[in-house]
């Protein structure tokens, strides 16, 4: 499918998500054909060494697409980026390989992109929310510290963290292009950067499960996401940020695109 035709494009980080890709691909991919316009799905491969290419490759054609990209920089922040750089699609956003966040929230994202946020960001911490957690007490108070120190950074919105992010395209290829935090903070980089250009930050409640298999943990890397977001702070003081320019509203297709979708391969060395 051209990528011309293409109205959300959602970027799926991969490392060694093997096993889950499957049954991830196929509720996405129902999620999105149901929108009722073209839709593609974009995995991008984070060095993977368990064959994660191999079965987004082989991923069966259907009315939603699936391309397989390559990123050989280590980090979740680093692989959404190549994802969302590789896009030229009026929406693109993120979501999580384990799909800790329920896909069913995809057709408010797009009313509200099509009605004019210029992102919007599924939030935990909004009250509508539906959260099944089983962190353990240490995780819980450190999301509370993590949440005031994100505060001197992204003011809009209550929660950075959880991993389903959608933009206009156009706001989130400029916001991705010079991010530098490739670890677990990359949201907060990212929506600063948003946020100090004037976009509209929407923050959406979301169904959400604690799926095991995370690849965070609050020992190795709680401490360095703090850091991050300290020299994320000070870096976006002196950022030069060009204004987000409205966009004129347009009419989007109401037929889903049956164009194929086999999955292709690209941006591998």
């Amino acid at each position: 499918m051209s990528s011309d035709a293409v109205v959300l494009d959602v970027v799926v980080p991969a490392f060694n998500e093997a096993l889950r890709l499957p049954d991830t691909l196929i509720l996405l991919r129902a999620a999105l054909a149901d929108l009722g316009v073209p839709c593609r799905v974009t995995v991008v491969d984070n060095a993977s060494t368990d064959g994660t290419g191999e079965v987004v490759s082989g991923a069966p054609s259907g009315p939603v697409p699936v391309r397989l990209l390559w990123c050989g920089e280590p980090g979740k922040g680093f692989a959404v980026r190549t994802g969302v750089l590789a896009s030229d699609s009026r929406y693109v956003g993120f979501c999580d390989a384990d799909l800790a966040t329920a896909p069913d929230n995809l057709r408010q994202v797009l009313s509200l992109l099509v009605e004019g946020a210029d992102a919007v960001v599924g939030s935990r911490a909004h009250p509508d929310s539906v959260v099944e957690e089983r962190h353990s007490l240490l995780r819980r108070w450190g999301a509370v510290a993590f949440r005031g120190a994100v505060r001197q950074v992204v003011r809009s919105v209550g929660e950075t963290q959880c991993g389903f992010k959608f933009f206009r395209g156009d706001v989130a290829r400029r916001a991705f292009a010079p991010l530098r935090c490739g670890g677990f903070a990359f949201d907060v980089e990212v929506l600063g950067r948003a946020e100090r250009a004037g976009a509209r930050l929407v923050e959406i409640p979301v169904n959400w499960v604690d799926v095991p298999g995370s690849r965070f943990s609050p020992v190795r890397h709680g401490w360095q996401s703090f850091v991050d977001v300290a020299k994320i702070r000070w870096r976006l003081r002196s950022a030069d940020v060009a204004p987000v320019v409205p966009l004129p509203a347009v009419a989007l297709p109401v037929t889903p695109d049956v164009t194929g979708g086999a999955a292709t391969v690209g941006l591998r060395p």
